[in-house]
This record gives structure tokens, sequence and C-alpha cells, in this order.
């Protein structure tokens, strides 16, 4: 677990949907809109088209070059998102170009920068690896099979009914959802060891989606 000050840090420097953030009673927001923020990422990813877009760089960048704080993953290929999310449902979408190994989905605040997302308890991902699609958490994974080699795909969080789901965008469809055990605010949060990733936030949840 992170040292108190950290979280604190932490608590402080991400925008935080929820309670006690300046929303009222009524629907919660289902609007997150976020970036990438670089202060997390991994020396081998770069962010670009305004920081809602990741590349993986083999060679990456020399780690003794990159701006030191204690946010950034230090061992593996992982950015998260800068707006976290303390209540509500909420959807957005990624395009996927030329990867064929990558995870989404989200992660505690106070996540292991030690770490990478999926092998502990404190972040729930979709995982896409060998034209292959699993659901993982605390490193065991759960086989997901109606869905192909992936363009665009969706990724719905109902925070509080404790899930995350992928979704097939062509359809608006739920693909498979993953119950989760939410203790804090989580952040988006993406793995990625090839190609590109594209974040699209600032989307409603779909009609169709909605009550699932």
């Amino acid at each position: 677990m992170a040292a108190p000050m950290l979280r604190a840090l932490r608590q402080r420097s991400w925008g935080v949907f929820g309670a006690g953030n300046g929303f009222s009673g009524g629907a919660p927001r289902r609007d997150i809109s976020f970036k990438l923020d670089e202060r997390t990422s991994h020396s081998s990813l770069d962010l670009f088209k305004k920081d809602t877009g990741v590349i993986y760089r083999m060679i990456g960048i020399d780690p003794t070059k990159v701006p030191q704080n204690p946010e950034r993953f230090r061992d593996w290929a992982v950015v998260l998102g800068d707006t976290a999310v303390s209540r509500g449902c909420h959807y957005w979408e990624v395009t996927v170009k030329r990867s064929q190994q990558f995870r989404i989905g989200v992660a505690d605040l106070d996540i292991s920068r030690d770490g990478c997302i999926g092998v502990d308890d404190r972040s729930w991902v979709f995982a896409y690896a060998h034209r292959h699609w699993s659901a993982m958490f605390a490193n065991e994974t759960t086989p997901i099979s109606n869905i192909g080699n992936p363009e665009r795909v969706g990724v719905l969080l109902d925070y509080d009914k404790n899930n995350l789901s992928l979704v097939d965008v062509s359809k608006l469809e739920l693909i498979h959802i993953m119950p989760a055990e939410f203790l804090g605010p989580v952040v988006p949060a993406f793995a990625l060891w090839d190609g590109e990733l594209l974040t699209h936030s600032g989307l409603d949840v779909p009609e169709k989606l909605r009550g699932n």
C-alpha cells in the first residue's frame, strides 16, 4: 500500500467524479472526460493527440532522462487516465491500431507503480494477447470468446454496481461483465506492448447499455 503522503498527493492530483466533488443529488454524471496522465506514463510510452492516445516505442526514452516522480510506472508499460471515478456509470471507447498485446480497464489511485495492471487486486482489466481476449484480476484470467480482432472497443464502468464491462461498439452490446469490488476512486488504466491506442471519452452511456 502506498505511503499516506503519496496517497494524499494522488488524491489531490486527480479530478474525481463523485460525492463531495461539486455534484448534488440526482442522476450521477455519465460523461467522464479524461486525458492520459504523462506523470504516470512508463518511459517506453509516448502520448500524442493532446494526451488522448498512447504509442509504444520499443527503445523508449532513457529512464534517466524522464522526469522522476512517484506517480510514474517504473517496470511495466502502463499509463493511467487523469480523472478518477468514485460513483456513477461511465463509458469510453478505445481505438486499437497495429497492436497485438494490450490491456484496458481501471485501477485504484494507489496501485503500485512497480507492477502491471491486471496482476494485483487493485486493478480490473480486459487483456488482448495472441489474438485472444481475457478478463484479468489478481493475475487470474477468464477467457472471452465472443469477440474477434479489435479495431474499436468500449468500456462501461458501473461503479455503483461494482462491475466493469467490455462493449462491442458496432452492436452496442455487452461482451463480458467483470465483477469488481471498488474500495476507493479508480482511474482508466492502459498497458501497451506494441502499436498504439487512442481513447475517446466525454461520451454519454449509450441508451442501449443503461440499466445493464
